[in-house]
C-alpha cells in the first residue's frame, strides 16, 4: 500500500519535529527539568498525527478496471443520493445524478468513473456545509470535470468540500485524456463525490448501498 503524495509534507514535517523533540527530551531527561515531560506530550501528539496522516492518505493498490459502457465509482463510500436533476452546464439539461459520501475511515483518493478527454472543469469557492446536506452539491465548495465519453455523451463528476474538508486536490486539466478508474485527485478530510450520467442509464446500485472506489460500477451507460 503507498501513500498519497499529498500526504507525504505533512508526515515529513511531523516525522521531522519529533525526531528533534525525542533528541531535546534524551539530553535533558536526566536533569529532571520540567519542560522535558511537556516535550514528550507534544511528542504524544506528533505520534498521533503522523499514524494519522498514513492512515488518512493511504493509497491501496486497486485492479484498474476498464468498460466503456459501465460508471465506476469514483469514490470509496455510501450512496446517498439517486435522482434526476438540472445537470451541469456542459451536459446540457437533465440528468441523473449519484452521489458517493465518504465518512473519515474510508479512503480519500478519487478515480474517475470513465475514460475520455476533459472539455470541462471549473472550481467554486462555496461554503462548508455537511457534506450529507442535499444543498452541498451546489453551494459548498467544489470542482466539477466533464469528460467528454467515445460512445455515451459527457459524464461529469463533482469533488465536494464539507464541513471538516478545506481543501480539493484535482490534478486533470482541459484537453487532458482521462483514462477510465485513472487516479484524478483526493478530498482532504472527508466528503463527497456526485456523478452525473446521461438519462438512460441503468442504475446498478441502490441508496445507501456501499461502494468501491474504481472497483463498483454505479450505472451502466446508455447505448
Amino acid at each position: 500500500m503507498k501513500i498519497n503524495k499529498e500526504g507525504l509534507v505533512g508526515i515529513r514535517i511531523n516525522t521531522l519535529v519529533f525526531i528533534i523533540i525525542i533528541g531535546v527530551v534524551t539530553a535533558t531527561a536526566l536533569k529532571f527539568e520540567w519542560p522535558w515531560w511537556v516535550l514528550l506530550l507534544v511528542d504524544g501528539f506528533l505520534l498521533w498525527r503522523i499514524i494519522f496522516f498514513i492512515y488518512f492518505f493511504r493509497e491501496p493498490e486497486r485492479k484498474q478496471l476498464r468498460d466503456e459502457e459501465l460508471v465506476y465509482a469514483p469514490a470509496d463510500g455510501k450512496v446517498v443520493v439517486i435522482e434526476e436533476v438540472d445537470g451541469p452546464e456542459v451536459m446540457g439539461g437533465r440528468c441523473l445524478q449519484l452521489s458517493v459520501y465518504m465518512n473519515f475511515y474510508n479512503v480519500h483518493v478519487n478515480w474517475s468513473p470513465v475514460a475520455g478527454e476533459v472539455i470541462h472543469k471549473e472550481h467554486f469557492d462555496g461554503e462548508f456545509l455537511l457534506a450529507w446536506s442535499p444543498k452541498s452539491s451546489s453551494l459548498n465548495e467544489h470542482t466539477t470535470v466533464g469528460v467528454k465519453t467515445e460512445k455515451s455523451g459527457v459524464v461529469v463528476f463533482r469533488q465536494i468540500a464539507g464541513w471538516i474538508a478545506r481543501r480539493i486536490v484535482c490534478y486533470p486539466e482541459v484537453g487532458d485524456r482521462l483514462e477510465q478508474n485513472q487516479k484524478v485527485g483526493c478530498i482532504k478530510f472527508g466528503s463527497r463525490v456526485d456523478v452525473f450520467v446521461p438519462l438512460g442509464s441503468e442504475v446498478l446500485v441502490s441508496l445507501n448501498e456501499k461502494v468501491v472506489g474504481s472497483q463498483t460500477p454505479l450505472v451502466r451507460l446508455p447505448k
